[in-house]
């Protein structure tokens, strides 16, 4: 008898376990399905059939479908992201619990998708009213901007609470001072460091935000080429076959035209071109610089500019955009390129229209360098996050 209770007890143990084995097959076949989905429409019959699947799974398998961001194109985050929140959705509404504690443990490893792990973050809120005060405080340096969005939020409240009487006195203010510093070292979005710097000199502390941003703000600059009938961003003018700061070109309309100097005082590395080397129409210009790095490492390149524009690092071409004044804004093309140990040359092409309107004079441009949070990197040889290309000849 002991040995038939034993064996009955060992088969519904192996049952059980072979149908849990069949139904993580089934999720793993479900996610590899979703993630499989491409633009334009390919794969997206096979996905959608995936996602009903995954959006009857438990609440136990929303790690595993977080997980699954990891890698994903933006399609598949949106089908991913779809069954979350259904399987959330359906199981509180039934009176479910969410698997609180394993949703927490994936939102606190940052090696994990920011989406999914944001994403976590709020399903976390729903069912955990104390999670925001146990969890954000720790986030000022995350990976996941929106969440550090929110660390740095509550840091700006701290220290405006401490100033809020125009009374403060000096341990207060002391203390703002140390808040709102620690506030602006995980800042990365302009409207927060904007707050920050603001409350920061009311206390007689200064903020350099070229710094803070990593904007680059020497260059070597030289115009006007031709761009009549905006033909100037497809021909490759001499900067582009030989970088030679030294060097004298034959410019728009024949006339001779050198390499310049120039460091912009703008707070935002914005480069005026139209100010500093005329007010051309129909042109092209082309800035050069040079930074350097203590190692060899990946990094974004984040332009704004109302032109449209070419950029070389050390002599690859990395992008190109062809659009003129739509308008211009901080990060407003973002880039990524590989710097090498050392020096690094940097080359822009801004290209300016005929247009007359008053709107569309503007002849500008900033660049800046950093991390995929916005993190300024600074070029290692100065605080400065750049220095003018000094020599001749290019990568």
């Amino acid at each position: 008898m002991q040995r038939m209770i034993i064996a009955a007890v060992f088969g519904v143990a192996l049952a059980v376990s072979r149908a849990n084995s069949a139904q993580a097959a089934d999720l793993a076949a479900s996610i590899r399905a979703v993630r499989a989905v491409e633009a334009e429409g390919k794969g997206n019959k096979e996905a959608t059939a995936a996602w009903r699947e995954l959006a009857a799974a438990k609440p136990g398998d929303l790690p595993a479908i977080f997980a699954a961001f990891d890698g994903a194109n933006p399609l598949a985050a949106n089908y991913l992201r779809s069954a979350v929140e259904t399987i959330a959705e359906r199981t509180l509404a039934a009176g479910g619990k969410l698997p609180a504690a394993e949703v927490e443990k994936f939102l606190l490893e940052t090696k994990h998708d920011p989406h999914a792990r944001r994403l976590a973050y709020e399903l976390l809120t729903r069912v955990d009213p104390q999670a925001p005060d146990r969890l954000i405080p720790r986030m000022i340096n995350d990976p996941s901007v929106e969440l550090r969005r929110d660390a740095v939020a509550r840091l700006i409240d701290a220290g405006t609470k401490l100033l809020a009487d125009g009374k403060a006195e000096a341990a207060q203010k002391d203390e703002a001072r140390k808040v709102l510093a620690q506030a602006l070292e995980g800042a990365r979005d302009d409207d927060q460091v904007q707050a920050i710097k603001k409350q920061l000199e009311g206390l007689g502390e200064k903020v350099d935000l070229p710094a803070h941003f990593g904007f680059l703000l020497s260059w070597r600059l030289v115009a006007p080429f031709d761009n009549t009938e905006k033909k100037g961003l497809a021909i490759a003018y001499p900067p582009e076959k030989q970088l030679d700061v030294k060097a004298k070109y034959t410019g728009k309309e024949d006339k001779e035209i050198v390499w310049v100097e120039h460091t912009t005082e703008n707070e935002y590395g914005i480069v005026d071109l139209a100010k500093v080397l005329g007010p051309f129409k129909g042109s092209v210009a082309y800035a050069t610089t040079e930074f350097q790095s203590d190692k060899a490492h990946a990094v974004d390149f984040r332009l704004g500019t109302p032109n449209s524009w070419k950029v070389w690092l050390n002599g690859d071409l990395i992008f190109a955009r062809e659009e003129y004044h739509r308008g211009m804004s901080l990060d407003q093309y973002r880039m990524q390129g590989n710097l090498k140990a050392g020096k690094n040359v940097i080359l822009i092409k801004v290209c300016q229209n005929e247009q007359t309107e008053e709107w569309a004079q503007r002849w500008q441009f900033q660049l800046r360098v950093c991390d995929a949070t916005g993190t300024a990197i600074l070029s290692a040889d100065r605080a400065k996050p750049s220095k003018p290309a000094a020599t001749s000849g290019g990568d």
